[in-house]
C-alpha cells in the first residue's frame, strides 16, 4: 500500500492505520479505495482474526472526508470512506487518539469496539456546514448509544469528549494518553484467541438480531447456534477436566 494507509498484521492481529496527519486523516477517494483494499486483504486471510484501525499522528484519529479533496464516491457501494457500507465478518476495534469526527466517526461506529484517550473528541460536525451522514452513522450510532442520545449528536453536532463518550456507551474504554494502541493490541490479541467458530457465531447473531423482532431474533440466534455446538461441546468437556475454572483465561 501506498503511504496514505498502511496495513501491518503480526501473528493474527492486522493493523490498519489512516496515515495523513496533514489532513488531520481525512479520507480523500485515493485513501478511501486504500481503506476497502486493507479490509479485503483482512477479510481474504484467514490468519487475521481481528483488525484494529487507528489514525497516525497524535492529532486525530480521523476528521472525516477530506474537504479539500471532496472527491469521494457517495454511490461506491463500499461506502465513501472505503468499507461503511460492508460488514466485515470478523471482529474489528477502533484505537482512537484525538480528533473523531463526521465520517471519522462514522468509521469509529463501524468497528465493534472503539478505545480512546481522554483528549479524543467526537462529534458530527459536518451538521455545522450542511453535509448529511452517509457512511453509516444514522444507522449504527443509535445501535450504539440508542435513539435518543443519538438525535442529540446527529441534530446539534456538539463535540462530545471522552468521559462522556464513555458514560454513554459511544466509547467502550478510555486509557492512558498514548496506550489506546497498545490496549487496542491487547483486546485484539484476547479476542484472537478464543474460539473463533462460536465467537464469530455469537458476533453474527448479536449484529444481525439487532433490527429484528425478538422472536426472529431467538430464532436467528437458535439457528447459528446449532451450527457450533460441536465446538461447544468440545469447550464443555475442557471445562469439565478443569481448564479455565475460577475465571482463568478470561
Amino acid at each position: 500500500m501506498t503511504e496514505a494507509v498502511h496495513f501491518e498484521q503480526e501473528a493474527a492481529v492486522a493493523v490498519l492505520t489512516i496515515d495523513r496527519s496533514d489532513r488531520r486523516n481525512g479520507v480523500d477517494a485515493a485513501s478511501a479505495a486504500l481503506l476497502r483494499e486493507g479490509l479485503e486483504r483482512f477479510e481474504a486471510d484467514n490468519s487475521a482474526r481481528v483488525l484494529v484501525l487507528t489514525g497516525a499522528g497524535g492529532e486525530a484519529f480521523c476528521a472525516g472526508a477530506d474537504l479539500k479533496a471532496l472527491d469521494l464516491d457517495v454511490d461506491h457501494p463500499g461506502g465513501p470512506m472505503g468499507f461503511t457500507r460492508l460488514t466485515p465478518s470478523k471482529p474489528t476495534i477502533a484505537a482512537i487518539d484525538g480528533w473523531c469526527l463526521a465520517g471519522g466517526l462514522e468509521l469509529a461506529l463501524w468497528c465493534d469496539l472503539r478505545i480512546a484517550t481522554p483528549k479524543s473528541v467526537f462529534g458530527c460536525f459536518e451538521r455545522r456546514w450542511g453535509v448529511p451522514l452517509i457512511d453509516g452513522g444514522t444507522q449504527r450510532l443509535p445501535r450504539v448509544v440508542g435513539l435518543g442520545r443519538a438525535l442529540d449528536m446527529i441534530l446539534t453536532g456538539r463535540a462530545v469528549d471522552a468521559e462522556e463518550a464513555e458514560r454513554i456507551g459511544l466509547v467502550t474504554e478510555v486509557v492512558a494518553p498514548g496506550q489506546h494502541l497498545d490496549r487496542a493490541l491487547e483486546l485484539a490479541e484476547r479476542l484472537a484467541a478464543f474460539p473463533q467458530e462460536t465467537m464469530l457465531s455469537d458476533r453474527r447473531a448479536t449484529i444481525e438480531g439487532a433490527g429484528l423482532p425478538l422472536a426472529d431474533g431467538l430464532e436467528l440466534e437458535h439457528r447459528l447456534g446449532r451450527e457450533v455446538l460441536e465446538v461447544a461441546a468440545r469447550g464443555a468437556a475442557r471445562f469439565a477436566a478443569g481448564e479455565g475454572r475460577h475465571g482463568e483465561g478470561v
